[in-house]
């Protein structure tokens, strides 16, 4: 198995890409917290990995606050003795057209989506570095590129901040024998798709992407997890700094 003896922390771990991740690591063998602010959720996909023969723990994390990370990596090192990969998937979305963007809205998805992976980031590197290995994943997204509608300045510009947060922590991380890259998805079926919006506008928004992109449909979660797989692995040994796309070949200019 291509995770045998590693142990995972996975952030956003209770729902989509996050519980993907997740589980496709277990399936391969490694040792899962599956980390999110939805603690009940969360200990849910930890009991369903390890009804499937896996290990896996659940722990309630805000990754926006500093002192809840280092108590989830504190329990996580006291459980498992070490953390050889990190995903920083959680993340929140908040739709507004930039005037009508509040500051508290512009705060809250920056909080989480950018300082959450820097929080998470900063408490797990001291482990690795000390074993002078990891390997360090950061969901990001097109959005960050310039692929984003008008009402996403919040979640585009958060996004944008963990690209250029992965290339720092790269430089900074590689003497040591660390992978740090990040994952850019298009449009994945979760239900972040929804948030804002209702059902029938996300469905319309889904089906007018659809033909934007070479392969003529959505993401799924399990697309994204299958990448983090690679760049969790040791097949992704010489790879480092990289925002690696995964959208289908979406073909338009935003």
């Amino acid at each position: 198995m291509e995770l045998a003896g590693k142990v995972a922390i996975v952030t956003g771990a209770a729902q989509g890409i996050g519980k993907a991740i997740a589980k496709r690591f277990a399936s391969e063998g490694a040792a899962v917290v599956v980390a999110d602010v939805k603690f009940e959720k969360a200990g849910r996909i930890a009991d369903e990995i390890k009804a499937q023969g896996g290990t896996a723990i659940g722990a309630q994390v805000d990754v926006a606050d500093k002192s809840e990370v280092q108590d989830m990596v504190r329990a996580a090192i006291e459980k498992f003795e070490a953390i050889h990969i990190l995903v920083n998937n959680a993340g929140i979305m908040r739709r507004a057209p930039l005037l009508e963007l509040t500051e508290e809205a512009w705060d809250t998805t920056i909080n989480v989506d950018l300082k959450g992976v820097f929080n998470c980031t900063q408490a797990v590197l001291p482990h690795m570095i000390k074993q002078r290995y990891g390997k360090i994943i950061n969901i990001s997204s097109i959005a960050g590129a310039g692929h984003a509608g008008p009402d996403l300045a919040s979640y585009a510009a958060a996004k944008a901040g963990v690209m250029q947060l992965t290339k720092v922590t790269a430089r900074e991380a590689g003497q040591y024998g660390i992978n740090v890259n990040s994952i850019s998805p298009g449009l994945i079926a979760t239900s972040l798709g929804y948030v804002d919006r209702t059902k029938e506008e996300t469905e319309e928004s889904v089906e007018q992407r659809k033909t934007i992109t070479l392969l003529g449909r959505p993401g799924m979660p399990e697309d994204v997890a299958n990448l983090a797989l690679f760049l969790a692995s040791e097949d992704s040994s010489f790879i480092t700094g990289q925002v690696i796309t995964i959208d289908g070949g979406r073909i338009d200019g935003m």
